[in-house]
């Protein structure tokens, strides 16, 4: 496993493409609304990426359709998007990536569509600390699964499971490189974390069991037991005095 770490210059591109992802995510999460199509945040993504002088890092990738995924309530990931209609009381995944200047930006928000129950709410709520507990933990000298033990702990805590079938990733040229990151794993374990590195954390966590399942069209993920999902994750640089967000604008 060849686990890059980044230049100076590469990270000044890195933060430059996270720039673009975070500011979009911002300007989505500002039009989600009841009545809203995903199809229509899709649109607005493809055309803030390109008047960003960026390409969409999804579009296309092994295939797939669209510029975002948009996962509505127990779709955990890859949702494509479509006609389909936010309704009061939803919640949708929104995952974004682009290229800008030859790197990769990669993030997601998971945002209520009007006012939610209270148990999704502190779902929502959780898996965003669950986020914040593993970038925490990403420094230099720990290991990867410092990582994942951190979300898991923090999400098990709060009664909620985590998603095993998908992980975050290291990110830079490519929007998937090494190292895998899970979101659960044991402290001390796992590929050594040095200054420089660039991840993308992204924790999934289901109101009810961890189990997932794919949809007939070869992307959707959905919870096996049906019950909601939320996804939160940002491209991160691993620093000496704590990790470097480049995708959180909010």
């Amino acid at each position: 496993m060849a686990i890059s770490v980044k230049t100076g210059e590469e990270l000044e591109r890195m933060r430059a493409a996270g720039r673009v992802v975070g500011r979009l995510l911002k300007e989505l999460g500002a039009r989600v609304r009841p009545g809203v199509t995903t199809a229509e945040l899709d649109a607005f993504a493809r055309d803030f990426i390109a008047a960003e002088g960026g390409v969409p890092t999804f579009l296309g990738y092994h295939g797939y359709p669209a510029c975002i995924c948009a996962s509505v309530n127990e779709q955990v990931v890859h949702g494509i998007p479509g006609p389909r209609r936010l309704q009061p009381g939803d919640i949708v995944g929104v995952d974004v990536g682009a290229t800008v200047g030859g790197f990769v930006g990669d993030a997601a928000r998971t945002f209520a569509v009007g006012p939610v129950d209270p148990g999704t709410q502190r779902l929502l709520t959780v898996t965003r600390e669950a986020l914040d507990k593993g970038i925490a933990a990403a420094l230099p000298g720990g290991h990867v699964q410092d990582i994942g033990a951190a979300v898991q702990a923090h999400a098990e805590a709060a009664g909620f499971s985590v998603v095993r079938d998908f992980v975050g990733h290291g990110i830079g040229r490519s929007m998937h490189e090494d190292p895998q990151v899970p979101n659960y794993g044991r402290r001390g374990l796992g590929p050594k974390l040095k200054a420089g590195m660039t991840l993308a954390i992204e924790p999934m966590l289901n109101a009810g069991r961890h189990e997932v399942v794919v949809l007939g069209d070869g992307w959707t993920v959905v919870t096996k037991d049906g019950r909601m999902s939320a996804h939160f994750e940002d491209t991160i640089i691993i620093a000496s005095g704590g990790a470097e967000i480049l995708t959180r604008m909010d």
